[in-house]
């Protein structure tokens, strides 16, 4: 692994932009083969959202519907909504490509940017938002130290994120394309983490 990509962060290292990736052993269902993408990380804790779990069938369609907002004919409105996390999950955040902003927008290391407005919803509807985004109701956070902790119990594994994994292909099929950024299989994991 790079330093980038070490995963005892300990030394003060952000895992902002970062990929985690849910090990065998996360003892938590929520985030069974779950890969995490880590929108701000500091001393005082953490938040991302899963990339890779739909909010039990809601389609971008059912959201506007909710939101009374009416999406130009051209706008394919099939697109899956994402099941970002556990907290606050009638709230929803639009992670996307720097293509798009405004001053509402959070810029996440490694050309990313979060906006939580319904403004960006409406100009995805009409055409004029982001080239890339994915829409995630909820999100995961961890108060301070706790991530860390998790890591050093073999909870996460972290690498580089890619921005076509975020944003493109099967969602079943992301924890082991994930993995394989990093060069496991995931057949070769264990639940147990060790000491050296």
């Amino acid at each position: 692994m790079t330093a980038r990509e070490e995963t005892d962060t300990g030394d003060g290292k952000s895992l902002e932009g970062q990929f985690l990736i849910a090990m065998p052993g996360i003892g938590d269902p929520r985030f069974h083969r779950s890969v995490i993408f880590v929108c701000a990380h500091s001393d005082e804790g953490a938040m991302g959202l899963i990339v890779n779990r739909g909010a039990d069938g809601l389609a971008f369609s059912d959201l506007l519907k909710q939101l009374e907002i009416e999406p130009d004919p051209s706008v394919d409105g099939s697109g899956p909504i994402r099941f970002g996390g556990p907290v606050e999950t009638n709230r929803g955040f639009v992670l996307h490509s720097t293509d798009y902003g405004d001053d509402a927008a959070l810029e996440i290391e490694g050309g990313f940017r979060l906006t939580g407005t319904v403004d960006i919803l409406r100009d995805i509807a009409g055409g004029r938002g982001p080239a890339s985004h994915l829409i995630a109701l909820g999100y995961t956070g961890w108060a301070a130290g706790q991530l860390e902790q998790e890591i050093q119990q073999n909870g996460w594994l972290a690498c580089d994120a890619e921005a076509a994994l975020i944003f493109d292909g099967d969602d079943d099929a992301k924890w082991v394309q994930a993995l394989s950024t990093l060069g496991i299989s995931p057949e070769l994991l264990s639940a147990e983490g060790g000491t050296a």
